[in-house]
C-alpha cells in the first residue's frame, strides 16, 4: 500500500503541477479547454498548492521506505514537472524523451523497492516505458496537429513531416517489444508465460509494420492502441510467472 500511495501522490501532483504550467496551453486547444484550470473549475494558485503539496507528501513518503527507491520516485517527479513541463515541452519535438524518462520512473522505482537495487531487469523495464511514451504523444500529435499548431508547441510531425514519424513510431513499437522481451528472459520467466511474451511482441511488431506500411490515420491510432495492450498484457505476465 505505501508503494502505491506514494507513486500514486507522487504521479497525480506531477500532474497538476503540468497542468498548471500548461494551463495556456490547454486553454488554446479544443482537446483540453474542458481542464478544470482553462475552464475556470479552479484557479492556478489552488493547483499550484495542491499539486505542489500532494508531490511532496509523496516523494517524503516514498523516502520513508528506501533511500533508493524515494530517489527514482524523486528522479520522475524532477523530469516529468521541471526538464519535460517547465523547461523543453514549448521549445524542441525530442521533450518526449525526458517526458519517456519519467514515465519509467514509477516501474524502475516498484523494481528498486524490492530487489533493493537497480538491476538490469528494472532499467530494461524502463526503458521500455521510454521507447513506447513516442508512441503515444506522436500519435496524439498527428491526430490533434491543428490543436498543437494553434497552442504553438512544437511536434515531431509538425517539424520532421509524418512521413518519418510513421517511421520512428513503427521502430519505437518494436523496440518497447524487443526491450520488454528481454527483460522477461532476464527476470526468469519460463514456459507458457515465455511463450505468451514472445507471442505478443510477434503479433505487436507485425501491427507495427503493417501500419508504417500501409499507413492511415485510423491505423496508426490502432497502432498506439495495440501497443498500449500490449504493455498492459506484458507487465500482467511478468507479475502473474513470479
Amino acid at each position: 500500500m505505501s508503494l502505491l500511495g506514494s507513486l500514486f501522490l507522487a504521479i497525480s501532483g506531477s500532474t497538476v503541477l503540468n497542468m498548471y504550467v500548461d494551463r495556456d496551453i490547454d486553454a488554446k486547444m479544443p482537446r483540453t479547454i474542458k481542464r478544470p484550470l482553462p475552464a475556470g473549475v479552479l484557479l492556478p494558485r489552488e493547483a499550484l498548492a495542491f499539486g505542489s503539496l500532494i508531490s511532496i507528501v509523496g516523494v517524503a513518503w516514498a523516502f520513508t521506505l528506501t533511500p533508493l527507491y524515494g530517489i527514482v520516485v524523486a528522479a520522475g517527479l524532477f523530469f516529468h514537472a521541471g526538464v519535460y513541463t517547465m523547461w523543453l515541452k514549448r521549445k524542441t519535438p525530442f521533450s518526449v524523451i525526458p517526458g519517456g524518462v519519467s514515465g519509467g520512473m514509477p516501474v524502475l522505482a516498484g523494481r528498486a523497492l524490492g530487489t533493493g537495487c537497480i538491476d538490469m531487469v528494472g532499467v530494461l523495464l524502463a526503458l521500455a516505458i521510454l521507447l513506447w511514451i513516442p508512441i503515444h504523444i506522436l500519435t496524439f500529435a498527428m491526430r490533434y496537429a491543428d490543436d498543437y499548431k494553434s497552442a504553438e508547441v512544437p511536434t515531431f510531425p509538425s517539424i520532421y513531416g509524418v512521413d518519418l514519424t510513421r517511421l520512428v513510431l513503427a521502430g519505437s513499437t518494436i523496440l518497447t517489444g524487443l526491450a520488454m522481451l528481454l527483460a522477461v528472459i532476464l527476470n526468469g520467466v519460463r514456459g507458457t508465460y515465455l511463450g505468451a511474451s514472445v507471442l505478443s511482441v510477434v503479433v505487436l511488431i507485425a501491427v507495427a509494420v503493417f501500419c508504417s506500411v500501409f499507413p492511415t490515420e485510423k491505423r496508426n491510432f490502432l497502432l498506439f492502441k495495440a501497443a498500449s495492450i500490449y504493455m498492459l498484457a506484458t507487465m500482467l505476465l511478468v507479475g502473474l510467472a513470479r
